[in-house]
């Protein structure tokens, strides 16, 4: 039931009316949970049993952790961690694991081929393991209080608007907004629909319409790619990936807006960035943040030395890439980005922090440089094997090939749309994007919402998933 389809168009216009019956707030709590689980089993029923797994799991272990002390109190930390991980473990990265396990086998000479596996994975399964478990570390920090009531942890794990692709919330922001007796809770039915047709428009009309079968023309003949129609092929990756995770982020926190709760935003213009470190403060910023909280800071963070600190960096983007999926590739992406942290604090230490960057035309070229380094990362996140990414990047690098696959006009559109969405980026780099939508006049906010409704209804690209929802 993706965002992007009239069934879920149906069943959110039913959860809404229901929601705005004159029911107590028990009850309307009731319908978002059972809406919830609804959402999420149209997809794959028994997987609804993993949902409930990790959401009592950590309830009750929370629980205990809370009123225990000593080494009984971190035991139940370990098993909410254990399960967590463990399905995640099992589900994400079985099949990588025993495939790997194989071919070092066969290294040394020991036959092995692994065993025929038809492992599905749950949608989702890497948000909600990882929201559900915050809360049990958080818990057992001191940081936050046990939830007394179970109706309301499931819903935090469980809320069908952020369920399945994040934004990755903490416990503490998300509960308080249960609470019977909260006081900012305001339903804003008009800038939650006017954010859910802008998501809209990112994930229909931008991405999946213009930018999408671009991308695949390059990245399925990529060993044929020469190095032009690899740069316009990664750039419009580059686009596409931003237009599709925005997009359904944009769309949950509208959703949520209309049913009277606030999501926080995962995205802050990242290609605007000026560095490395300020594209992971722009970039899937729960994430970003989560790995910092949880991982990060738990290795030490940077309070151990130089040293230390860049391992801890390393290891952290390393798990980071790993978190996005079951290949080396996408270890290697984390790794990558890893290595420019690392290389970034180096150059800081010996420069000054960059002190001559920090003029307009200077922060400029710094910010290019570093979107164009993005860019070549991302040929790892997308191509389909090793050969394809070392192809494609050896081509950009050099150049070589020019241009084979593709047209004039669709360069053009590719540049077109990727540099409006660089030039919105650096327009809002410092802006509030509420603040200054709210800033204008409705006859302009009516106009531009209308056009994006009659793009998205004549919009001929085909119905893709959301890209994240692989993850």
């Amino acid at each position: 039931m993706a965002f992007n389809s009239l069934i879920f168009l149906i069943f959110f216009a039913v959860v809404l009316c229901l929601h705005n019956l004159p029911l107590a707030w028990r009850a309307k709590k009731m319908n978002l949970l059972a809406a919830s689980y609804i959402f999420y089993a149209a997809w794959n029923p028994p997987f609804i049993l993993l949902l409930w797994i990790s959401t009592l799991t950590d309830w009750l272990a929370s629980r205990k952790i809370a009123v225990t002390a000593g080494n009984t109190r971190r035991l139940y930390l370990v098993l909410s961690i254990l399960v967590n991980l463990g399905m995640l473990g099992y589900f994400k990265y079985g099949v990588f694991l025993e495939n790997n396990f194989a071919a070092l086998l066969n290294l040394f000479g020991i036959a092995y081929s692994g065993s025929e596996s038809n492992i599905v994975l749950p949608l989702g399964i890497s948000f909600y393991t990882f929201q559900s478990m915050s809360y049990s570390i958080d818990v057992y920090r001191g940081k936050q209080r046990p939830c007394e009531s179970l109706l309301d942890f499931a819903l935090y794990v469980s809320f069908f608007p952020q369920l399945v692709a994040g934004p990755i919330l903490r416990a503490g922001y998300f509960l308080q907004q249960l609470a019977d007796d909260y006081r900012e809770r305001v339903t804003q039915l008009g800038w939650g629909f006017a954010l859910i047709t802008v998501g809209m428009f990112e994930k229909v009309v931008l991405a999946d319409g213009l930018l999408a079968p671009i991308v695949e023309k390059v990245y399925a003949s990529s060993l044929d790619a020469g190095g032009i129609d690899g740069w316009i092929g990664t750039i419009a990756f580059a686009g596409q990936i931003f237009f599709d995770f925005n997009g359904y982020s944009v769309i949950a926190v509208g959703l949520a807006c209309c049913l009277g709760f606030r999501l926080p935003w995962n995205f802050l213009s990242p290609y605007a960035a000026v560095g490395f470190a300020d594209f992971w403060r722009r970039w899937h910023i729960t994430l970003s943040s989560w790995l910092r909280d949880y991982l990060y800071i738990s290795m030490s963070g940077n309070r151990a030395g130089t040293v230390r600190t860049f391992v801890n960096l390393m290891l952290t983007m390393l798990i980071g890439g790993l978190w996005h999926g079951a290949s080396w590739l996408f270890v290697l992406w984390g790794g990558v980005h890893g290595l420019l942290l690392v290389g970034e604090r180096v150059l800081r230490s010996a420069f000054g922090g960059f002190a001559m960057f920090r003029g307009r035309s200077a922060a400029f070229l710094l910010g290019i440089i570093t979107w164009l380094i993005i860019c070549l990362t991302w040929v790892l996140f997308r191509a389909e094997n090793p050969a394809s990414a070392a192809h494609l990047l050896g081509a950009m690098l050099s150049l070589k090939g020019g241009m084979s696959l593709l047209s004039v006009a669709e360069i053009l559109q590719v540049v077109l749309v990727v540099g409006a969405l660089l030039a919105v980026h650096g327009i809002m780099r410092e802006r509030d994007f509420e603040k200054t939508a709210r800033s204008l006049s409705w006859p302009l906010i009516g106009l531009i919402l209308a056009a994006m409704l009659i793009a998205i209804l004549l919009s001929p690209g085909e119905e893709r998933a959301f890209i994240y929802f692989e993850f």
